[in-house]
């Protein structure tokens, strides 16, 4: 009889992947990915059917640690710049507080191996940032807002951090600075 999934050995392999991926790319072998999380390469399949299996379910745990951080205010009484200047902060201060899984995060958003059931499943766990987006993306048709919001916005997101983590003491500067140059470049004001 199989012994029964621990869930410390699934978060292991989650953590070693994500760390690897954001150093390596996608293409970072299972075998270092088990030995990183102190398991087997085999054990590493009994968890993941497949590499693309953990690269998806990467991406869900990834995007479900970023949805908690943006989540972690109430902002339905703000205005909508008050609101998107709310998470444009509290992003960049997750991916400040974890350069790894942001990193990772964003090697996963360009791939390929990501499915776009995934990816409707991630884009699901963000209804409230969904429709501030929307809002400040609302002169794009809604194909183009999607991908095309989602692409800038990681873009500026990307400078943004790393500049502010290549220096600290200018990292509120940088949010704001990112934040302006997004709102600006929307004409909103």
């Amino acid at each position: 009889m199989a012994r029964p999934l621990s869930e410390d050995k699934q978060f292991a392999l989650l953590a070693a992947a994500a760390e690897l991926v954001a150093l390596q790319g996608v293409g970072a072998p299972t075998s270092q990915i088990a030995r990183q999380a102190g398991v087997a390469e085999g054990t590493l399949f009994r968890y993941f059917a497949t590499k693309d299996d953990l690269l998806n379910q990467l991406y869900l745990h990834l995007k479900s640690e970023l949805c908690t951080a943006l989540t972690a205010e109430n902002l339905a009484a703000y205005s909508l710049k008050e609101r998107a200047h709310a998470v444009w902060n509290l992003y960049i201060d997750w991916g400040l507080a974890h350069p790894l899984a942001a990193k990772a995060l964003s090697q996963l958003h360009v791939s390929d191996k990501v499915l776009p059931e995934t990816r409707a499943k991630a884009h699901a766990m963000f209804p409230d940032v969904s429709e501030i987006v929307g809002n400040v993306f609302a002169g794009l048709s809604q194909q183009q807002s999607t991908a095309f919001s989602e692409m800038l916005l990681g873009t500026l997101a990307e400078t943004t951090l790393s500049f502010a983590a290549s220096n600290p003491a200018q990292s509120q500067s940088y949010k704001a600075a990112g934040f302006a140059f997004l709102w600006r470049g929307l004409a909103h004001d």
